[in-house]
């Protein structure tokens, strides 16, 4: 597996798959190109789908300098990947350079013909059960076994992953107004966050609490403002709730929290190498459940459990997400992609809440509910899929 820096990845949203992703091959490519006469950007499958509403033309076009041309091919469908970038320079003595970009979800990018991987493969273990069977032989928690393969920097740079997490929620809280892209939704986080009542129960002000920190981050996101991955920016305000409210209601400390962010990576890294984290190969599920799971287990390292009950959380987390479907209005990253960053976060309170009490009585594995979520995935229609043609998408009217 690759370094939990390739998982979380600190930029601007709206779309890690359609944003971070294509700003990153823009990039490859001019550096590879620098002194073409005139440059081609083709965009297939969700990229020219929701390319617009997502921001992925604004992006190419920005990281070019407007020396670009940007089309969109919706016709051809036969794609390895159904986020493809085709990139054409032409120089002035007629040569012509190409590169055919897969943008595979959480910004991450793979060049055609070229090596698949694409930093270093840092992590010898791919399977939930083969770490655990690792921790347990040598009486490493999950956090402990992710600064073993990656180094004790690894804690400086989740340091500055928590850093912009807070952030993200603190800019939220404080903004209003409406999000851009024209379906005049509000902004709900500041409204949330205050609408505290003096006979308000406790578990009312941890769904309150919970889910205005969620949306902070979601609205942020929306607005292209500052996130993190976790490991998408459409999931990107599930693991931050989470652990904002868990660190003030039970006074963790950050290196405590830092800790929750490894395990959390972990559980990430284990989805994005053995299934998806792209809502355009696998769904709503491989986003949102994923960042569920990542919140679940990052919560079971907070609470001390043991690694059979992290497991059974991040498990819990996976399975009830089966099957959701991707299909934001307009193509942009807002209904039901923000309403669905509140309600995982609390789900992964459960699920963690659960874990805790029932852990010896599971049967299913995590590593299974992975293959079956990539499974379910694939066998979801391509409108069910962040093509913004099925599902809400196709049966909203503004």
């Amino acid at each position: 597996m690759e370094s939990l820096r390739e998982l979380y990845r600190i930029g601007k949203g709206p779309s890690s798959s359609h944003t971070i992703g294509p700003e990153r091959a823009c990039k490859l490519f001019l550096g590879e190109n620098p002194n073409a006469e005139k440059y081609e950007v083709t965009l297939y499958g969700s990229l020219a789908k929701t390319g617009v509403g997502h921001g992925t033309e604004e992006v190419v076009k920005s990281a070019f300098q407007g020396n670009v041309v940007v089309k969109n091919n919706e016709v051809e469908t036969d794609l390895f990947h159904p986020n493809t970038m085709d990139f054409l320079a032409v120089y002035a003595n007629g040569e012509e350079k190409k590169m055919r970009v897969y943008s595979v979800g959480g910004g991450a990018i793979r060049v055609e013909g070229r090596n698949a991987g694409e930093s270093e493969k840092v992590y010898p273990l791919s399977s939930f059960t083969e770490i655990r069977a690792y921790c347990e032989e040598n009486g490493l928690r999950i956090s402990e076994y992710a600064y073993l393969c990656e180094g004790e920097e690894l804690r400086e740079y989740l340091t500055e992953v928590w850093q912009a997490m807070r952030g993200a929620i603190k800019a939220g809280l404080k903004t209003s107004g409406v999000l851009p892209g024209g379906l005049g939704i509000e902004r709900k986080a500041k409204t949330l966050y205050k609408q505290n009542h003096i006979d308000e129960s406790a578990e009312t002000r941890e769904n309150r609490v919970v889910c205005a920190y969620a949306f902070a981050v979601s609205e942020e996101n929306a607005s292209g403002g500052k996130i993190v991955t976790a490991p998408t920016c459409g999931a990107c305000g599930v693991l931050p709730a989470v652990l904002k409210y868990a660190q003030e209601r039970r006074k963790f400390t950050d290196e405590e929290v830092i800790d929750a962010l490894a395990t959390a990576g972990i559980v990430g890294n284990l989805i994005k190498t053995n299934a998806s984290i792209s809502g355009a190969e696998c769904g709503c599920q491989a986003e949102i459940g994923s960042a569920c799971c990542m919140a679940a287990a990052a919560l079971g390292e907070l609470y001390g459990m043991d690694l059979s009950q992290i497991e059974y959380a991040a498990e819990i987390a996976m399975e009830h997400h089966l099957g959701l479907t991707c299909d934001p209005i307009a193509g942009l990253v807002q209904i039901p992609c923000i309403e669905r960053n509140a309600v995982a976060a609390m789900r992964a309170i459960n699920a963690a809440r659960i874990a805790n009490f029932l852990s010896d009585s599971r049967k299913i594995s995590f590593d299974l509910v992975i293959q079956t979520m990539y499974e379910t995935g694939k066998d979801l229609r391509k409108p069910y899929r962040e093509t913004a043609e099925g599902g809400l998408a196709k049966l909203y009217k503004k």
